[in-house]
């Protein structure tokens, strides 16, 4: 009786585990994975078009958006640490040059963005 109630309580944990585990790992279907060199192009992109709209004259709020996009969209880098620290740095050059452009220095902004976009185009030669 003991070794069937041992068997028992084994097979109970074990079932419970694999409910608890499947359900914790489950990718989201809604989520676009990328690739990290795919990652890097489309961040590459956006930050591009931000220096584009803020080169052209265009207004601050607009500007602001793009650049959080280009923000936003360093999060889909995902490959390594030493990716992850350098997408790091690359992300603070694009926060600093959205200050810069909410207090109205084009100038640091543009120069931010410049040294962000090279950041993350060298990015791909750390993979």
């Amino acid at each position: 009786m003991k070794a069937l109630k041992k068997i028992a309580l084994a097979a109970m944990v074990t079932a419970s585990l694999g409910a608890v585990s499947s359900s914790a790992l489950a990718d989201d279907p809604g989520r676009i994975v990328y690739s990290p060199t795919t990652a890097i192009e489309m961040t590459a992109g956006k930050v591009q078009v931000a220096i584009d709209a803020l080169t052209a004259g265009t207004e601050a709020e607009t500007v602001s958006k793009l650049i959080k996009d280009a923000s936003d969209a360093t999060k889909e880098i995902n490959a390594s640490d030493s990716v992850f620290r350098a997408s790091t740095k690359a992300n603070n050059m694009i926060k600093s040059a959205r200050n810069h452009v909410k207090e109205g220095a084009t100038q640091q902004a543009e120069q931010e963005l410049r040294s962000a976009h090279q950041a993350i185009l060298d990015l791909k030669k750390i993979l």
